[in-house]
């Protein structure tokens, strides 16, 4: 194992922050975009779902190139394609360069976000690695939790004239400065030995996945129309048609799931990741539709919920280390209380600033769970997959989160007649439920052999 630079954390992370950094702060430029662009509302749906759908069906694919090349080297590789988009992006001169610009930077995230994670099992071991994977759950859920109040906050600073095109040209000098430090600071690893890519099998299984997410992305939006049930149909013949297949060196070795650390695992972070996306999405919604909250007012009444997050990280590692996979279970308990009371100041139209300390408490359930669910899911998983483990994870989570926005969507736009305040308690029902759900499967795992 290679011996870790004072740097290497720091330098990877960053990696993975502009890649959930991206995910979600596009949701506070579309207004702004759309205006500047006159591009339609199609369009701008396409600026979220290309890049969301070029991200999730590549990510095994990522790992596994990782693996076989050289996870560094994926990482640089990666990196300097997400930074060069990211330009492209910024500097679009119209709705369809701006969504080619997305999907692009989707895929180059796709390559970089999984070598991460294998990086960081592969270089950090025990406690050091348990601390490192902390990290990294700490540092993709601030991503996400801030993404819109630093999207709202650089829409508002306006610098030189660039308004929303600066949510994107702020990759930039990320980018460079991690693209500099890589070199040094970040260790390669790969797969020992000689391996061939397995051709059929990555075209089955993106195609799978593409199969897969585009009607979870798109198939609200349009009612649910036949072609999204054909397409969760040939997701399913081609996912059987690549278990049948054999090869010297597949994409992902399905070996990895007879270990139920690792396939109980992958279930338990879609599980979560179905009620944080969603959760975000109608949030947001909530603060600016049904309390007139702009982009900026709304991004720090998340603030409440990134400290408590903050806080929960930071003991989650200590915390498993005595009480083992009980603290994700503890998580998902703490979410429900938190969404519960959430559910209540809302339903009795508490003004704003009440909702704070159920904000802060849904926060500490997000910290205590999301680092836990990493560590088991890559416990027992052997550093030559860690590449293909890595994917598998993060593939789990953009395939929960879009079937946590597919359903939140109907529950919440099916009841949006009565009000959005309305829609919003019916949606933090089916919230609470999954939060309870995910503290049951928790108790499927494996016992102190999957601590982190």
């Amino acid at each position: 194992m290679s011996a870790p630079h004072a740097s290497t954390m720091p330098t990877v992370l960053t990696g993975v922050f502009i890649t959930i950094l991206d995910f979600f702060i596009v949701n506070v430029t579309i207004p702004a975009t759309q205006l500047d662009l006159h591009a339609s509302a199609t369009a701008m749906e396409w600026v979220v779902a290309g890049y969301g759908l070029a991200y999730g069906s590549g990510l095994i694919l990522g790992g596994r190139l990782g693996d076989m090349f050289g996870r560094r080297r994926m990482f640089v590789i990666g990196l300097t394609l997400f930074t060069l988009t990211s330009i492209a992006c910024g500097l679009a001169p119209d709705a369809t360069t701006l969504v080619t610009a997305r999907v692009t930077q989707g895929a180059s995230a796709a390559l970089l976000a999984p070598q991460v994670l294998a990086i960081l099992r592969t270089t950090y071991s025990g406690s050091a690695q348990a601390r490192a994977i902390n990290l990294y759950a700490l540092t993709m859920g601030l991503a996400a939790v801030f993404g819109q109040l630093i999207g709202g906050l650089l829409i508002q600073a306006d610098l030189f004239g660039l308004g929303w095109r600066l949510c994107f040209l702020i990759n930039v000098p990320i980018g460079v400065a991690a693209l500099i430090m890589t070199r040094r600071a970040v260790p390669e690893s790969r797969l020992s030995g000689t391996t061939r890519l397995d051709l059929g099998g990555t075209v089955l299984v993106t195609l799978a996945l593409v199969a897969t997410l585009l009607p979870l992305i798109e198939g609200r939006e349009q009612g649910w129309p036949l072609w999204t049930w054909l397409s969760f149909a040939v997701a399913t013949a081609l996912f059987l048609a690549y278990g049948r297949r054999r090869h010297e060196s597949p994409l992902i070795d399905l070996s990895l799931f007879r270990e139920r650390a690792f396939t109980v695992g992958l279930l338990t972070q879609l599980t979560f990741t179905m009620g944080m996306a969603a959760y975000f999405l109608i949030f947001a919604l909530y603060t600016q539709q049904g309390r007139g909250l702009d982009a900026l007012q709304a991004g720090l009444i998340f603030a409440p919920m990134g400290a408590g997050y903050l806080a929960a990280s930071l003991l989650a590692s200590r915390l498993v280390a005595r009480f083992g996979r009980q603290v994700i279970a503890l998580g998902g308990l703490t979410r429900a209380l938190g969404l519960a009371a959430l559910l209540v100041m809302v339903a009795q139209d508490s003004p704003i600033s009440w909702l704070v300390p159920a904000l802060i408490i849904d926060g500490i359930g997000m910290g205590l769970a999301l680092a836990p669910i990493m560590g088991t899911v890559l416990a027992r998983v052997a550093p030559h997959h860690a590449g293909a483990a890595a994917g598998a994870l993060t593939t789990a989570q953009q395939v929960g989160g879009a079937i946590g926005v597919g359903i939140v969507g109907i529950v919440f736009y099916g009841s949006l007649s009565a009000g959005v305040a309305q829609a919003f308690q019916h949606s933090l029902v089916y919230l609470i439920a999954i939060t309870v759900a995910l503290a049951g499967l928790v108790q499927l795992l494996p016992g102190p052999t999957a601590k982190v």
